[in-house]
């Protein structure tokens, strides 16, 4: 009895590694950063009141996977947000892949390469070059690019390795938030049909750092979601993002919300952007991605 309870937990904590597993995008290191000596760093105590990830050298995707029996063959990158600077990694990230788990799509959370930050405060660092966006853009104009390679990679990857983690590999999405969602249209403007998503969701997107601007030809779905209230005033970014994919004849979907700020994420408020991710879920299930 003994041992059959002992091979028990093993299958358990086998199951639960393989729900979050690592996978490193790249073997060795990542093209076009490697003479990056820094290390990765998290940070928990900070003006987010948030953990965030910073420094990040080399790019990974957490595997979160649903229950089989609840699996639907649908597949989502999550792209946290943080200026390219920082990575919201709960509210923007985990939370978002746990969510999706619950109904039955397999989320991939990405770690993207990110400007460098000197100190263990990088949320301090970041809020001090808030109040420039011409100077932060500068600053990020040589990482966007190591991002978007990142991104780019982990739609292949998803897409490539389709099989074996049981997904559907023309049901693979990409959602992202304020830099990760300038991230997610970078990717669906620059991809190939290899490394191209099948659907889109630019939460609150910075629209001015996004690579490329050419709409898919295929049919490719986006949902938009801000906030009118965004502090960094990123509703007309959003609005220009729903035009274009309007005016390409492209299904699309804009929600923006009276108050949530920038950065609502999973955040719950009471108040109506407490329920865009179901609104997202409801548009998944008319797109035909969630069952």
């Amino acid at each position: 009895m003994k041992y059959i309870l002992s091979f028990i937990v093993l299958i358990w904590a086998f199951e639960n590694t393989q729900a979050q597993k690592v996978i490193s995008l790249y073997e060795g290191k990542a093209p076009g950063s490697e003479t990056w000596t820094w290390s990765e760093g998290e940070s928990v105590k900070n003006m987010f009141n948030n953990r965030v990830a910073y420094n990040v050298v080399n790019p990974t995707i957490t595997a979160y996977l649903p229950e089989p029996s609840n699996a639907n063959g649908t597949a989502v990158i999550v792209a946290p947000g943080g200026a390219f600077h920082t990575l919201s990694m709960d509210s923007e990230g985990i939370e978002v892949a746990k969510w999706l788990n619950s109904n039955g799509i397999a989320a991939f959370v990405l770690k993207y390469r990110l400007a460098r930050s000197f100190t263990d405060d990088p949320v301090k660092e970041l809020m001090g070059k808030m109040g420039n966006f011409k100077t932060l853009d500068e600053e990020n104009a040589a990482v966007v690019p190591l991002a978007l390679q990142d991104g780019l990679t982990a739609v292949k990857y998803v897409r490539t390795h389709a099989n074996e983690l049981k997904i559907a590999g023309n049901k693979i999405g990409f959602i992202g938030f304020s830099a990760g969602a300038t991230l997610t249209m970078s990717v669906i403007y620059s991809a190939t049909d290899e490394s191209r998503p099948n659907f889109v969701a630019p939460i609150y997107a910075y629209e001015k750092a996004i690579i490329g601007n050419e709409v898919p030809k295929v049919k490719t779905p986006i949902f938009i979601a801000v906030a009118s209230d965004d502090q960094l005033g990123f509703v007309p970014h959003s609005i220009n993002i729903y035009n274009k994919w309007f005016q390409a004849k492209q299904p699309t979907e804009l929600h923006i919300y009276e108050k949530g700020g920038h950065g609502f994420g999973m955040r719950k408020s009471n108040i109506t952007t407490d329920a865009w991710i179901e609104h997202f879920g409801l548009w998944l299930k008319m797109q035909g991605f969630l069952k």
